[in-house]
């Protein structure tokens, strides 16, 4: 190896110093073009004889420089080189000349003619070295500018409060509220506490959140009327929702307290109940769960085996847990703090069955002690939501009063005579489960809003962290980078489009909750609850990657989000199984057809209905590429919707077909499960459309309108491309158009993160809530 000092101070080697460093630090090239290289260069006759020798002995793939010689090679050239601003737009070749220029007082040397030039041109080329920063990318990296670790982002387009305001909907007042409440000194983020330290905190600010009356669902007369008990629900659903902003565990207690425990009392109780129990739930003077999972029965609610007997010499129920399979399981508020339960068992009297109830059960004394003949453990430490004390309950001969029976579908006489306005004993299990639709509808807006944290954190470090750049340039926010848009600004659109959806859907769950017969909002819960459980897993692992190391530490907030939500995918109803409901109740038209959810029902409807091919495909524009009809919202809500139509009409085929062979209904079901788990996502995937167009349609402020659009747009082009497969399949589009909805999603990316922070700002998380270091600026 040919020392440092003869290649810098050569005035003919000073021109290739650049490229010599070059070939050896990019490192791709061979031996074979080392040494061809070689031969070109040491081949010149514009250099001597010392010249070639030294230059050969530089490109020698057999004697390669060390490390630290190729660190002062690239020193002594940024050094001959001046000012390094000048330079980043340089070739490796024009670099060379520049150097050779310095060293000559400014002008070039004599011998350095054209031709000499053409040569050295010629060698940079042949290493690949072309570009014009060549030299900055390559060299200068210590030139580079610091990284600021600030915003500079352009104007919003729209008024972000306006934003705010129409998202908040009917319930500003409510998320008002909860803002202020959740930015008060009661509430700051606890980390590496002990699981029994930060349960005591959790019940801390449920107390706090009941003193300011959001857990108050009580009537405010004997006898309220549905829109009071609508208001007084949606206020609950709003408050729930918004508590998502802060922790999780703080919003599941809530729910299990006042929406579960207290509405249970309230939806399934009567006048007696509501007086002697619903002040004390509302004020969280009196805690308690909804005792109704069993280890062997989670989603089968109507086999469950906790048994209610009516025992009439002594007027009482005796609540029993007859196997190790009945006790209950994963119960809210069972393993520390609950005082009583809402226990849903078989009710036996004078000799019959009557199917699953629901009962008050006290579980502990006034002195925090199990009550006779009841057992409790704790379910221990968990992947996440460690702020609630989930426990397991044993009833061994627990004796009630009869008054304790939840009876306003049916009563028990002191003689042990059942009745009940429902004959039909499916039809009143079904309407008495009805209370678990505002469980579902809460945590579907919850877990959004634990995804629209998770994204508000990573878009806004996002637009503040750099990580390389145009070279001699400022790092560029890695929020600029394609990849980095794609992974989040989908999941911007679904949380917008979702966020109408669920609106709609509390909507007529409020408009309609004095119905007997709610199946389709049902249907919508269950859709919209998997939808946005499994959104918020999606969402809250891709800020987390986003965000690199920053976004594993607890502090920011991301990776506790990330393990909370996981269960949202498996409580208040498993999704697949949710989704399995979903599809049935497609399958039999909602409501015509399914009555009490019995598979035979359903298979009567199917070979009664399929063989006419219940759904014909809609003629599409299959080459149709242009951006105008991708974007049209008619072609946006056809698309979906026949998507959804064909998957409904080939699945009700493929159950007739299988019952005309006289295959078991039960087994011919589950031949086709993930047939029926594809129509159930196409139908969430639909209704989330219509509602994003229906919000977007709504809006009544221009930009804001504008916003929405290029939202919904990307909302549709994602999910369009998610599945695309299943069009080009069918024939609805040719590859041509595939590409045409891929290209167009990702510059609907690129559009929508120009307005990054604004999109995020405007779900309206107060800083002091938002608390990540890395969302602000240092």
């Amino acid at each position: 190896m040919s020392t440092l000092k003869e290649l810098i101070t050569h005035e003919h080697l000073l021109p290739v110093a650049p490229m010599i460093y070059a070939a050896w630090a990019d490192g791709v090239l061979s031996d074979t073009e080392m040494t061809s290289l070689r031969a070109y260069a040491t081949g010149q006759d514009w250099l001597d004889a010392d010249a070639q020798a030294a230059l050969g002995a530089w490109l020698d793939p057999e004697d390669p420089p060390s490390a630290t010689t190729l660190t002062r090679l690239r020193a002594a050239i940024s050094t001959s080189a001046g000012d390094l601003s000048q330079c980043h737009q340089m070739t490796l070749a024009a670099l060379g000349e520049r150097i050779a220029t310095r060293e000559n007082g400014q002008h070039p040397p004599a011998w350095y003619s054209d031709d000499v030039r053409a040569h050295i041109e010629a060698i940079e080329k042949n290493l690949g070295f072309a570009p014009k920063d060549a030299a900055s990318a390559i060299l200068l990296r210590e030139g580079a500018l610091p990284a600021a670790q600030r915003f500079e982002e352009p104007e919003a387009d729209f008024d972000i409060d306006a934003m705010t305001r129409l998202l908040d909907g009917p319930w500003r007042e409510t998320w008002k509220s909860v803002r202020a409440l959740l930015a008060s000194d009661a509430f700051e983020y606890v980390d590496d506490v002990s699981t029994d330290a930060y349960r005591e905190q959790v019940l801390d600010w449920l107390k706090v959140v009941a003193r300011h009356g959001f857990g108050d669902i009580a009537p405010k007369s004997k006898d309220p009327s549905m829109e009071e008990i609508g208001a007084s629900m949606g206020r609950f659903m709003a408050s729930f929702e918004a508590l998502g902003m802060f922790d999780l565990s703080l919003a599941i207690k809530f729910g299990v307290q006042f929406g579960l425990f207290g509405g249970s009392i309230l939806f399934l109780g009567t006048p007696k109940h509501h007086e002697k129990y619903l002040a004390d739930v509302g004020s969280a003077r009196l805690l308690g769960g909804f005792a109704m999972t069993e280890r062997g029965h989670g989603s089968n609610v109507q086999d469950l085996q906790t048994t209610a007997t009516f025992d009439p010499e002594r007027d009482e129920f005796v609540i029993h847990t007859p196997t190790d399979q009945a006790q209950k399981e994963w119960i809210g508020n069972a393993a520390v703090h609950g005082q009583m339960m809402t226990v849903f068992a078989q009710l036996h009297t004078a000799g019959e069955q009557y199917g699953v109830h629901a009962f008050l059960v006290p579980v502990r004394d006034a002195d925090g002690q199990p009550a006779p003949g009841v057992r409790l453990k704790d379910c221990g430490h968990k992947m996440g939501l460690n702020g609630v004390d989930n426990g397991r309950i044993w009833f061994d001969q627990v004796r009630i009063p009869r008054e304790n029976l939840l009876d306003r579908y049916a009563s028990v006489s002191p003689q042990g005579e059942y009745s009940s306005p429902i004959a039909s004993g499916g039809k009143r299990f079904f309407t008495m489960l009805g209370t678990l639709v505002a469980g579902r509808i809460s945590v579907a807006a919850c877990g959004l809003t634990a995804s629209k944290s998770a994204l508000a954190i990573a878009t806004r470090y996002g637009a503040m962290r750099r990580q390389f750049g145009p070279a001699g340039k400022p790092e560029s926010p890695i929020l600029n980078y394609p990849t980095h848009q794609q992974r989040l600004m989908p999941r911007i659109a679904t949380a917008y489009g979702l966020h109408f959806a669920v609106e709609k859907l509390r909507q007529r769950y409020i408009e309609t909750r004095g119905n007997e017969d709610n199946r389709e909002v049902e249907a919508m819960a269950a859709a919209l609850k998997s939808f946005s459980s499994w959104h918020a897993i999606e969402a809250t692992q891709a800020a987390r990657e986003c965000c690199g190391g920053m976004g594993y530490l607890s502090e920011n907030r991301i990776s506790p989000n990330r393990v909370d939500v996981d269960i949202f995918a498996t409580f208040e109803g498993d999704n697949t199984v949710l989704m399995m409901l979903v599809a049935r109740s497609l399958l039999s038209q909602y409501r015509q057809q399914f009555e009490n959810a019995s598979i035979f029902t359903l298979a009567r409807f199917v070979a009664g209905q399929a063989a006419s091919a219940i759904q014909k495909r809609n003629p599409l524009v299959t080459r149709d590429t242009a951006p105008e009809h991708l974007r049209d919202a008619d072609f946006q809500l056809r698309v979906f919707r026949t998507r959804e139509d064909d998957l409904l009409g080939s699945a009700a085929q493929r159950l007739k077909r299988r019952l005309d062979n006289d295959m078991d209904a039960f087994d011919a079901f589950n031949e086709v499960q993930p047939h029926l788990l594809s129509l159930a996502n196409a139908h969430a995937e639909r209704v989330v459309m219509e509602c994003f167009a229906e919000g977007v349609d709504a809006a009544q402020d221009p930009a804001l309108k504008r916003t929405l659009t290029m939202l919904r747009d990307l909302y549709a082009m994602e999910y369009l491309h998610r599945d695309i497969g299943w069009f080009l399949e069918n024939g609805y589009v040719e590859p041509q158009k595939s590409r045409a909805i891929r290209d167009l999603r990702n510059q609907l990316c690129a559009d929508a993160r120009q307005q990054a922070l604004p999109l995020v700002n405007a779900w309206g998380i107060p800083d002091g809530v938002l608390s990540a270091p890395i969302a602000f600026p240092r």
